[in-house]
């Protein structure tokens, strides 16, 4: 056989694509969006200037960013068939990420021919998204679905036609903040798999379709629900040393701690604490629930650095994720597609990338099966059997 290059198992350390968009520095604990750190844009930003910014390579001017706010705002309402989808979908009582993944398929429905082009079909996709998720989980709860109000922005909206009423300026920045966190992160498995659908000439609409089956599993879309119900559960600070003791002397994992890539803290951890930090302090109702939290994290991480001493596993973006999620209102059921919501923005802007290169995406496979064998058929099979 002719030689090929090492393998690499599960293309570890294998650079496939060039890209503007975000850049993970694990051993700093860095995440550049677009030449911007996450922790200085990421509390400021409009979710609509993250998504110009990916897709444009610089921050837009206040009328390339109206401009965007209104494509997005016009492109909401969801296809008779989508919502078709959603109502069989709920009565099966299916997994939000399930409905949405579903869902995704369709987005390309009633759609002007101008509108059937790559940039502005990821327009029409990060419209629908949100309305897609907010449609379904009113369905699921017995509740007529909320149209889409064209005067709210991208968060605005989507917390809108959850609850079916305005959310507050403060819900509405919390949840922005979480969107421009989580909008691309280097080349994931959900983007790769998203550049290689279209690196064959295929859609955007299937790329994000196939984006979210990545994103489904659970090695990739992580488990905010489950760090949310460990806090929970502990319930008392007092609680926090013993029930962490138990667990990791059992053995088991403490979610929302450790991250394959981020060797010290999640820089997305810290804009995500500090986010939900201004959000519980605001309310006096729900300063002990952030307490709680604080504590939890901080035993946590002491209590990790002793019983796994040299891993360094520090608070990644799951825990913070779930505390300001809960703390929006959102089920801990809707935190994953949450997620995709932000995450779109980025999968799009790296489909328009791979695009732009007219490249096929095609790896080497390393064959592992016999070789020189003889074909006996089916008669000869049978006798020797």
């Amino acid at each position: 056989m002719s030689a090929v290059a090492p393998y690499q198992p599960g293309l570890e350390g294998i650079v496939a694509a060039q890209t503007r968009l975000s850049h993970v520095d694990g051993q700093e604990g860095a995440l550049i969006l677009a030449g911007y750190r996450v922790e200085e844009i990421a509390p400021v930003a409009e979710f609509e200037e993250i998504v110009y910014l990916l897709w444009h390579g610089s921050l837009p001017t206040p009328t390339e960013l109206e401009t965007l706010r209104q494509e997005l705002a016009a492109w909401r309402t969801l296809p008779g068939a989508t919502v078709d989808l959603l109502a069989a979908a709920a009565r099966e009582r299916l997994p939000a990420i399930d409905a949405l993944r579903m869902a995704a398929g369709t987005l390309d429905l009633e759609l002007p021919a101008a509108m059937h082009v790559d940039a502005k079909l990821g327009i029409a996709v990060l419209a629908r998204m949100p309305s897609i998720m907010a449609t379904y989980w009113r369905l699921r709860q017995g509740a007529e679905p909320v149209p889409p109000d064209p005067a709210l922005g991208h968060a605005a909206n989507y917390l809108y036609m959850l609850c079916a009423e305005p959310p507050s300026p403060a819900a509405v920045r919390g949840l922005e903040t979480y969107l421009n966190t989580v909008a691309d992160h280097g080349l994931n498995a959900s983007t790769f798999t998203a550049r290689v659908i279209v690196a064959t000439r295929s859609d955007i609409v299937s790329a994000i379709t196939g984006a979210l089956g990545a994103l489904k599993g659970p090695l990739h879309g992580g488990a905010p629900g489950p760090a949310l119900d460990m806090v929970f559960e502990i319930g008392d600070p007092a609680r926090a040393e013993a029930y962490l003791r138990a667990k990791l002397e059992a053995g088991e994992r403490l979610m929302g701690f450790g991250h394959r890539i981020y060797k010290v803290r999640d820089p997305r951890a810290e804009v995500l604490a500090a986010a939900a930090r201004t959000f519980y302090t605001a309310s006096a109702d729900k300063r002990e629930l952030y307490a709680l939290a604080a504590a939890v994290e901080a035993t946590a991480v002491r209590l990790l650095a002793a019983y796994k001493p040299g891993r360094n596993l520090q608070t990644n973006v799951e825990f913070y994720t779930a505390l300001l999620l809960h703390g929006l209102g959102l089920p801990t059921e809707l935190f994953t597609p949450t997620f995709a919501i932000g995450r779109a923005a980025g999968w799009v802007g790296h489909a328009l990338e791979q695009i732009a290169t007219g490249r096929l995406i095609r790896p080497a496979a390393h064959y592992t099966g016999a070789v020189d064998r003889c074909w006996v058929d089916i008669a000869a099979r049978t006798a020797a059997a």
